[in-house]
């Protein structure tokens, strides 16, 4: 019981904007607001109190659904992560094989429950580390594959039949796949135990990356062909990684992440289409890949706004049956692009918050960033923190025992439903541009990117954004981090390597197998079963790339048609 004295007006108010002009009103009075206006960094302005104000017409049978069911917007599986965690995946990879094998046995030791594979300059641009153009770069970003040995050492003794493998690989993805084929059947793993993603989704690289061999509708043969392959002999594989996480280190929106992904996906899918493939036999193998930002609850809705998209999509535009045709399953990654050399050690809290997001986004695979990738590539000690920040949100937080735990938070749906509205309005123009190839072709969402990334620069630099440590909070004085370094010599004892492999192998099986493949990649016939077969003579990846050049020529930068 209380004690004496008058008692409160105690007003209950009927609605939001009754709320904003009494009970808000006279706090905001005595204190004002931070700043003018609160908005995301797709500029969706952020109300200051959500309520079913903002939901007006929402209706949650057709909006959001159950989990495993259509449209998905509350996850791909009935249980998520009650039934199986996440897979958990640490980016590793570096100067040679054999360094990385041994920090993938390392990551696998400390609780992995799955491989990505990062590849060097040179192999991901189709080069052996002899290649004049590879010089300073071997072994420096990832791994250096130049062929089958490199592969097969790469691999040593790791469970191939067990683990699921990404390979974070693009224009010369069906050379890294085909490699990766011929190691299972040297272990004698059947191909359709085999389980993993290559990323092989040039149209972004096109658009935000530049590690593009081929001009894009050559490329777009190359990775039908890998869909009709995998289909037939791979089911467990993800053909595509469709990959947002790029456009989105490159300065885009989040709505602009969602819409040009899906953009691009859709052109992927038509591809395959006019290639005659049936849409239900190869869309259950796509996947997607997508960045996890700092603004916490609008990458949640992000996350969800995708999988409803994706779900009307493939229903209502390309006509698909199975449901699983319909399921956005996706990979993230948390943000690079937001990791500062300044006070690394708040890298972590960073890569922390992002994880939460993208484990309340309902992802199904995720790698977070260790605190040290803004100055080198990730010691051992700093990718083991990065990987127990996801053990530590799948074990000790509880955010993993409920499905979708967020639904029905107000400004959940309300955000969930702008970034979708906004997103549609993006494909729609793109579609009206005749597609991702010509958008790409005519430099609009290139241009699109880069005015946001321009914007925000310039909201960073007038600090109406802050990043801690860089342009508020600053410390004038840093120890500088014990950082990992890549042995210089890598490159030549690769290239040192690769001139002993030309020694030894049959040269003339070589020239026979890289001639034959020149001759499918001039007709229509399907070039995975050609490259295999080249691997596994040990032709070299640079070879193989070579092979097709010569067919297929090289794709320069875009310039915009205007």
């Amino acid at each position: 019981m209380f004690g004496g004295g008058a008692l409160m007006d105690l007003h209950m108010s009927n609605n939001a904007d009754e709320w904003r002009h009494t009970t808000a009103k006279t706090a905001h009075d005595k204190t004002k607001e931070r700043q003018a206006r609160f908005t995301t960094s797709s500029d969706i302005e952020v109300p200051d109190l959500a309520s079913q104000d903002d939901l007006q017409g929402f209706d949650s049978r057709t909006q959001l659904g159950y989990p495993g069911e259509f449209p998905f917007t509350r996850g791909v599986h009935p249980g998520m992560y009650r039934s199986r965690f996440w897979t958990m995946r640490q980016y590793a990879g570096f100067g040679t094989a054999e360094e990385s094998n041994k920090r993938y046995h390392f990551l696998l030791s400390q609780g992995t429950t799955g491989l990505s594979v990062a590849f060097d300059l040179p192999t991901q641009m189709g080069y052996d580390a002899d290649h004049p153009l590879s010089e300073g770069e071997v072994g420096k970003v990832g791994v250096s594959i130049s062929s089958l040995e490199d592969m097969e050492t790469l691999l040593n003794g790791l469970p191939l039949d067990r683990i699921s493998t990404s390979m974070t690989i693009n224009a010369t993805a069906s050379i890294l796949l085909s490699l990766y084929i011929a190691v299972a059947k040297k272990q004698g793993v059947p191909m359709h135990k085999l389980s993993g993603t290559i990323q092989n989704d040039v149209l972004k690289e096109y658009i935000a990356r530049g590690t593009y061999i081929y001009p894009p509708r050559n490329s777009m043969r190359i990775i039908t062909d890998i869909f009709r392959y995998c289909a037939d002999n791979l089911p467990r594989w993800n053909t595509i990684s469709i990959s947002g996480y790029h456009i989105r280190e490159a300065g885009s929106t989040a709505v602009q992440e969602v819409a040009f992904t899906l953009s691009n996906a859709i052109s992927y899918v038509q591809g395959a289409l006019d290639a005659g493939l049936n849409v239900d036999t190869f869309a259950g193998q796509l996947s997607f890949f997508f960045n996890s930002h700092n603004n916490l609850l609008e990458e949640v809705a992000k996350f969800r706004a995708a999988r409803r998209m994706w779900a009307k999509i493939m229903r209502d535009r390309f006509h698909a049956q199975d449901p699983r045709s319909m399921m956005l399953r996706f990979h993230t990654q948390t943000a690079g692009s937001t990791l500062t050399a300044q006070q690394p050690d708040n890298n972590i809290v960073r890569t922390a918050y992002q994880a939460l997001a993208a484990v309340l986004g309902g992802t199904q695979s995720l790698h977070t960033n260790s605190k040290d990738e803004a100055l080198s590539l990730p010691t051992e000690e700093s990718a083991r923190v990065a990987l127990r920040t996801q053990q530590i949100l799948a074990y000790e937080t509880g955010i993993a025992d409920v499905v979708d735990p967020l639904a029905g938070s107000y400004y959940i749906e309300h955000l969930t439903d702008e970034i979708e509205r906004r997103a549609w309005e993006y494909v729609e123009k793109i579609d009206a541009l005749g597609g991702s190839v010509r958008a790409i072709e005519l430099g609009f969402m290139q241009s699109e990117i880069e005015q946001a990334a321009y914007n925000y620069q310039m909201a960073l630099e007038e600090q109406s954004v802050t990043v801690v440590g860089v342009n508020r909070f600053v410390l004038e004085h840093e120890e500088r981090p014990i950082l990992m370094r890549v042995d210089p010599e890598v490159g030549k004892r690769q290239a040192a390597k690769v001139a002993d492999l030309r020694q030894r192998r049959d040269n003339e099986l070589v020239q026979q197998r890289l001639r034959a493949l020149e001759q499918v990649a001039a007709s229509e016939e399907n070039l995975i079963p050609l490259i295999i077969d080249a691997v596994e003579a040990y032709a070299t990846l640079g070879e193989i790339s070579d092979a097709m050049r010569k067919v297929f020529g090289e794709q320069r930068e875009f310039r915009s048609a205007e």
